[in-house]
Formats: structure tokens, sequence, C-alpha cells
């Protein structure tokens, strides 16, 4: 086993380990909450204005995050799946058509998909960011095609410029998925408005956080209009409550106005918490770097700021005289130092068999689709990468200063025990 010259960290004055066993938790609990949020719910409570349809806290975020993302309009929705449902309906995804999506994604970017049967086409990742690989993308596309959905994955940003050049060129819209992308920045601007549409969730674990929640961005003004029907059970945004005359499908995805107060308040500290977590991803990152067979995924080029919903990097078992990831994962829980191996290779998960067999998919594509399907979406880069891959969380990178000190300390020992 080859390895570098290990180094720790400038040290610090350290307690007794009896004291630190007392000391509180050195990863904060989550989410961080104060008199703001309580006074923001209390207002919405006492109003008794609880929905969007005639409260204002909604709306009044909806402006906020508008202008913190430079996007011309901002839809505020039931959750994160919702904006890629409403994404979705507006572009007019139906039976028939495909899909581009990458395979390293939570699932919820292929369940949006096979909700409007339509077919999910996996471009493979660049094993260096996990991002979807624009090359494979191009490879994917087919006259079926009629979205491709770029992930920022973990709040990073890939090569997202190529991917919207494609999309261009072949005159298929993309939606970004910035789910775990609050903040990120490519070329110096907020992700979420550089395609059709951006969708933003601001679920329990999100670096922006109401519990449940989600947005949907655009430049687009009559897509704006189409996104707030979608979201409204067909309703537009003039049409009176007396009304029944509808124009479009959709679905009620609606946010309460108790999450909007959340989100407004939550907005407040937003950016604080984002550079405590970029200042503690560049401490890991000088730790890593003395460490052949742990390497930190490459931020892309025009990825001018990542949000750090996650910190990811990659074990390389062979460097480590064979030992397994689930091995070092074990040693890193030991030390209480909380880490994850990430996702699976979602393109195995049976759910898509499962899906391309029911009666509504053979009715559109056929009995033997699936197998047609299976062999044009293997994604090998994936598959290696999701043994390989290592996760902090976001709440791990917002960790007192001692937390870097245990880490350094871990992996010294991990050495050792080679």
């Amino acid at each position: 086993m080859r390895r570098r010259q290990f180094v720790s960290l400038p040290a610090f004055q350290y307690a007794t380990e009896a004291a630190r066993a007392a000391e509180p938790e050195l990863i904060p609990s989550w989410p961080v909450f104060d008199q703001r949020e309580e006074d923001g719910l209390e207002k919405v409570l006492k109003s008794g204005k609880w929905g969007r349809g005639n409260g204002g806290a909604v709306a009044a975020f909806e402006q906020q995050y508008a202008k913190l993302t430079g996007s011309g309009h901002c839809l505020a929705v039931a959750n994160g799946t919702s904006a890629l449902l409403v994404a979705l309906g507006v572009l007019g995804i139906g039976p028939g058509d495909e899909v581009i999506v990458p395979p390293y994604t939570f699932i919820a970017t292929v369940n949006a998909v096979l909700r409007f049967h339509a077919v999910p086409v996996f471009a493979d990742i660049d094993p260096a960011t996990l991002q979807m690989d624009p090359k494979k993308v191009a490879e994917q596309i087919t006259p079926r095609t009629r979205a491709i959905i770029m992930v920022h994955m973990a709040g990073g940003v890939g090569e997202l410029g190529e991917v919207v050049a494609l999309g261009r060129k072949h005159n298929i819209p993309v939606i970004e998925d910035a789910a775990q992308a609050h903040l990120a920045e490519w070329q110096g601007k907020h992700v979420g408005p550089h395609g059709a549409l951006g969708c933003f969730s601001f679920q329990a674990s999100k670096n922006l956080n109401s519990g449940e929640g989600g947005a949907v961005v655009t430049n687009d003004a009559a897509m704006a209009e189409r996104a707030f029907a979608f979201h409204n059970n067909s309703r537009g945004r003039t049409q009176p409550g007396t009304e029944f005359h509808y124009e479009m499908s959709g679905a009620n995805l609606r946010l309460t106005e108790f999450q909007g107060a959340l989100l407004s308040a939550q907005m407040s500290r937003i950016e604080g918490q984002a550079k405590k977590r970029t200042e503690t991803a560049r401490k890991i990152d000088a730790i890593l770097s003395r460490v052949e067979g742990l390497t930190p995924m490459k931020v892309a080029k025009d990825c001018t700021r990542n949000a750090y919903h996650l910190y990811m990097f990659r074990y390389e078992a062979a460097k480590f005289g064979g030992r397994t990831r689930a091995e070092f994962l074990k040693h890193l829980a030991k030390e209480k130092l909380p880490a994850s191996g990430g996702y699976a290779p979602l393109q195995d998960e049976p759910f898509l068999k499962n899906t391309f067999e029911t009666r509504g998919y053979q009715f559109a594509y056929g009995k033997n689709y699936f197998e047609k399907w299976r062999k044009k979406n293997d994604c090998p880069v994936n598959r290696k990468s999701c043994g390989e891959a290592v996760w902090f969380t976001q709440t791990f990178l917002l960790g007192e200063p001692e937390l870097i000190h245990k880490l350094d300390k871990s992996l010294a020992a991990w050495f050792r025990k080679g």
C-alpha cells in the first residue's frame, strides 16, 4: 500500500477525553431556528389565513427567492418532487416521450418522469465530479427526447453550459434539478434559471428547510403562469374562486402559509451557514489532499460556488490494502464521524423493471420494451462510483472545529491499521 506523508492540521487546545464526552455534540442539530421562526408561525396562526389563496407569506417568500436566484419568477410548491412534476407538466411531457436524467441522483428525479408515463433515459456520469457527462447526454438524444434534467448533485454544478447548449441545438428544454443546490453558482450566477425551469427542494435535510417544500423558478412569464395553474388544480392566478373553467390538467401542489413563513425566517441565516460549510469543506480538502486513495470529488471549472449539501469523496480500497469501503465507514462511525456510502446504482434498482411491466407502460411501449431500455441504460461509471463514494452531510460541515481535528486523527489511525 502506497501512502503519502500524513501531517495533522495545526493543533488546538483540547479537553481530556472524559471532558469531551460531556461537551455538547460537535455536529449541530438540524434545523436551526430561533424567535424569528416562532414569530413568523405565530403571525400566520393568528391571522387565520393559512393557505396561499388569502395569505401573503408564500408570496413574500417567492419574491425573496426569485431575487436570490436571479429569476424572473418563482413559484413555491409542496416539495421538491412537486417542483419536478410542475416543470414536466408545463412542458407537456407524456407517454412516448423520453427525458434524459443522470443515474446518480435521488429517486425523485426519475419518479417524476415516471408519473407522466414517460421514459427516463440515463446519461452516465463523469467519475471525477459525479455530475452528468454532457458527452453521454449527446449520445442518448433521440427524436423522442423531450427534456433533459440536469441535476446539480450534492450542491455542485456540472457542465451546465454544455448541457444547455445541447438543449438549444436540438430544441430540447433543460430543467435544472437544484434540489440540493441552494446558493450554488455557475459562472457567477445562481443556479435555477439557466434552463427552461429550475426546481428546488426545502425538505427537512436540505440547506434551506421548511420540513417539506419546493420551488420552481423561470425567466419565462408564460411558463410561470402555466406552472401556477398546474400546481393550483388547473386554476390560473387571476381566476376567481367562483369560476369553474379549466384549460389544462393539474394537481394541488400548493405550499402552506406556515411553510412560507418558515422559509422567510430560514433565509435570514442561509448565507452564513453556506460560508461555514465552504470553510469546513476546504479544510477537509486539505486533509484528503495528503491521503492517497481518498479523493475529493472535483468541482467543474464553471462552478463558481459549491453549495455543499454533501461533501463527497472517493474511497479506493486498493490503496488501503483491500480494506473495503464498508470497513472504512465502520471505522469512521466508531470515531463518531458519521458518513455514508451514498446512492446505489439507480439504473439497477427493481422499481424500473416493475414500472415498465405495469399495464400502462406495456400498453404504451410494448411487453419487451424493458430489455431494450436496459441495454441502453447500463451506466458502468455510475455503478463503479456508487461502490466508491463517501458522503459527509451538510450538518457535518456545520460542525465544531474539533470535528475536523477528529477526522484528521481518525484518518491517521486508519493508515496505521494498514
